[in-house]
């Protein structure tokens, strides 16, 4: 029996790629065990343990960008987080990593246990933790091409998707616009009216919050309906007829399907989701962290996939002013079902039945 360590913790981003990959290694190799390492505050906390995962945790570590006080203290935080997580990886067959808080611990303590690592980056952009866990490893792979760097020439996989999305994909040759009325219905939506699905990000934004509810009452009359994942985080507003506030919208695929246009940032997941489903979306990129964002939904707009526009634009008056045409754009595109991603986690199982083979 082999136990293989899997390291994502934080968001959706890095949590559900994981766990796509998860379930394909049981699936292929039903004697083995697999072990997430995640932190106690993020998602992980209730993904992993509903998939029947079992989850460890160590201590959150944020990779500093630029000096702050914190960064005085990051020396010791990883030292200790490295410490946690050779306890969970010690004596592991191999650890594959997603990025995110607990991953730079996570190849560290691999590489000192003398474990195999392989890294899978889901943005266009690589992230500060896989580059490090990169100069640990030749084993690596991507969602999409990245331009220059180690991960230009990483094994290109695309983006590991759930399983309720790739249920749709199976029965891409149905007629997509009965698919939305039956999904809206399913939703308590009337299916006769268009419908704005809004996504701020598995952590929710303030600031798209802020513009929906200045933007809703006139949203409303022009019978136009919202579904709005506000993060868990966040107040969730009061619902009303034509508005549904969600804290987390755990059945994604339902609502996709349902959706006439989707307002949303652009996480590498939820990009590689529309891009597999055709959607088409206004993405408002997230500007800070490691600016992967912009390049995520770059892609799907060189495909004809999505409007972006930045954060300062996006306000209510724009909004309303927009809307209209973002809705007749996204009916006239239809679904383009695309297939890049349908097999990337069996690409990743390879790349590692392959690293665990050479040693």
């Amino acid at each position: 029996m082999k136990t293989i360590i899997l390291a994502g913790g934080g968001t959706a981003g890095h949590v559900e790629p994981a766990l796509s990959v998860a379930h394909q290694w049981m699936k292929e190799n039903p004697g083995d065990k697999c072990i997430f390492i995640g932190t106690e505050h993020g998602l992980e906390t209730s993904l992993v343990p509903a998939a029947g995962f079992t989850l460890r945790t160590i201590n959150k570590v944020a990779l500093a960008r630029k000096f702050s006080p914190s960064l005085l203290l990051m020396p010791l935080n990883l030292f200790k987080a490295v410490v946690q997580a050779r306890s969970i990886i010690k004596g592991a067959s191999l650890l594959i990593g997603f990025g995110g808080y607990v991953s730079a611990a996570s190849y560290l303590a691999a590489k000192s246990c003398g474990v195999p690592i392989v890294i899978h980056e889901a943005n266009a952009r690589p992230g500060i933790a896989n580059r490090l866990g990169a100069r640990f490893t030749s084993a690596l792979a991507i969602s999409t091409p990245v331009e220059r760097g180690v991960f230009s020439r990483a094994l290109i996989t695309g983006m590991p998707l759930k399983n309720s999305i790739t249920e749709i994909l199976a029965n891409s040759h149905a007629d997509w616009s009965v698919l939305r009325s039956s999904a809206k219905r399913k939703l308590g939506f009337d299916d006769a009216m268009p419908l704005v699905l809004v996504l701020g990000g598995s952590q929710g934004s303030q600031i798209m919050n802020t513009v929906i509810e200045q933007s809703l009452s006139s949203l409303l009359e022009k019978k136009i309906q919202v579904m709005h994942s506000v993060g868990r985080k966040n107040a969730l507003p009061t619902a009303q007829s034509g508005y549904q506030p969600h804290s987390y919208i755990a059945d994604m695929a339902t609502a996709y399907l349902a959706a006439d246009l989707i307002i949303s940032r652009s996480g590498a997941v939820t990009c590689s989701e529309f891009e597999a489903l055709g959607k088409f979306a206004l993405f408002i990129p997230l500007a800070i962290g490691n600016g992967e964002q912009l390049p995520n939904a770059q892609h799907l707009a060189n495909l004809g996939r999505a409007r972006v526009i930045s954060q300062k634009e996006f306000t209510s008056s724009w909004l309303l002013a927009n809307i209209d045409a973002l809705i007749t754009t996204s009916r006239a595109r239809g679904a383009q079902v695309s297939t890049v991603n349908s097999a990337a986690h069996e690409k990743i199982t390879s790349l590692m039945q392959n690293v665990l083979s050479s040693h």
